[in-house]
């Protein structure tokens, strides 16, 4: 998966479309991503003593991978993830602009 923790992304599809986020947890055997703030939805929650009330509160859900873009940072834009090798080091790019992430 070429998508990391901490990377910027824009969600492309969804209810959330159009919106940046930071990447929190990638899960690669599911090819997700939780973006932090994004993909939100309301879960009830039961009391759990006699004097306690139940609450809906907002629960993230991960996003599909390929419904996520990085936003380089050089440019700005969302844009796909490229490889360069470099010596020993792999590096990767922005196929927009060609500079490092």
């Amino acid at each position: 998966m070429k998508i990391k923790k901490n990377d910027k992304v824009m969600i492309m599809k969804g209810k959330d479309r159009g919106k940046t986020g930071k990447v929190s947890a990638v899960f690669t055997k599911e090819n997700r991503v939780m973006v932090d703030g994004l993909n939100l939805y309301k879960k009830a929650i039961r009391p759990r003593r006699a004097e306690e009330k139940g609450q809906i509160i907002s629960v993230p859900k991960p996003v599909a991978a390929a419904n996520v873009q990085v936003v380089c940072p050089s440019c700005g834009k969302p844009t796909r993830i490229g490889y360069e090798a470099e010596g020993q080091s792999k590096n990767r790019i922005c196929k927009k602009c060609k500079k490092t992430l």
